[in-house]
């Protein structure tokens, strides 16, 4: 998959593209979204073959942040960014690919709050940095070729990294969701799609109602951008059997997750199979809470 922003199921049906409906049903690989700040991209650069560490800013088309030495570090980024990256070129483990991760916090500590959400672990964590990967990339001559897959396998923590991995498992009986996914292959045949432009505009104005705690007016939205009223039904379905799947969904860990004293779950899931790669989030919560909650990394 190319190096792009991992999407909501629902999101994707506004243009007539329906392999979600099958993604659903479909087993593959599942991980646990861990709410982490910032994304940390390391490895082997494939235009120099020395190790690197960055942000998602080493996939930038034009303005290409890669550090391969601590210099590099100190004039491509300032602040928290800086001191993190720093930490993660001294203490990641030197590989032969490349993976993405979110940044957890500094060792020392049983609880980090990197972004939205607060971790507590079982024990004080005694490695220098935590980090969740989740992500690896193959990139034969430039990171802004680079093509996206799931991880596939747990990290071993070392002495100074802890990996953070949950493991999730997605049940097989899953009757109940094909059956919804099949009223809404029915449902999209009577449904006029609109064009990626317009679908990009619907998208914008569904997180605003999300970020202002809205209500998601189907009849508004067809008013607003002149299209058929039974597609926002459709992306309303389709979000409902995104919801639905939580059900199926297990994860086993020892994390508490909190937001703002009260107890969560995790952020959500990213499921990757023959279909494609979606991400599994409650966003009127989630999304609500990263939209309007002060971050404390930039």
């Amino acid at each position: 998959m190319k190096n792009t922003h991992l999407e909501h199921p629902e999101d994707t049906i506004l243009t007539g593209d329906l392999s979600a409906l099958d993604w659903f049903t479909a087993q593959g690989e599942l991980s646990a979204k861990i709410d982490g700040a910032p994304a940390i991209v390391w490895g082997l650069n494939p235009a120099t073959g020395n190790f690197f560490v960055g942000t998602k800013s080493v996939f930038n088309k034009k303005k290409i942040k890669i550090n391969e030495t601590h210099d590099d570090i100190d004039a491509n980024h300032g602040g928290i960014v800086g001191s993190i990256l720093h930490k993660c070129f001294d203490h990641l483990p030197r590989i032969h690919g490349i993976i993405q991760g979110d940044f957890v916090g500094f060792g020392g500590d049983n609880m980090f709050c990197p972004n939205t959400i607060s971790y507590v672990f079982p024990e004080i964590v005694t490695e220098e940095i935590i980090i969740a990967p989740h992500t690896a990339y193959i990139a034969n001559e430039d990171l802004r070729d680079a093509f996206a897959y799931p991880i596939g396998r747990h990290l071993e923590s070392t002495d100074e990294v802890l990996f953070v991995q949950p493991p999730v498992t997605l049940s097989k009986h899953l009757d109940d969701i094909a059956d919804y996914c099949r009223f809404a292959k029915q449902m999209a045949m009577l449904v006029e799609f609109t064009d990626d432009r317009t679908a990009t505009k619907i998208k914008k104005h569904i997180n605003t109602c999300i970020k202002d705690a809205k209500v998601i007016d189907e009849n508004e939205i067809a008013q607003k951008f002149n299209v058929d009223i039974n597609l926002i039904r459709l992306w309303k379905l389709v979000e409902s059997i995104k919801l639905d799947m939580f059900a199926f969904i297990a994860c086993d860990d020892s994390i508490t997750c909190l937001i703002q004293g009260e107890v969560t779950e995790h952020e959500g899931y990213v499921m990757t199979n023959d279909y494609g790669m979606y991400k599994i989030v409650n966003r009127d919560m989630f999304s609500f809470y990263n939209f309007t909650l002060a971050k404390n990394w930039s």
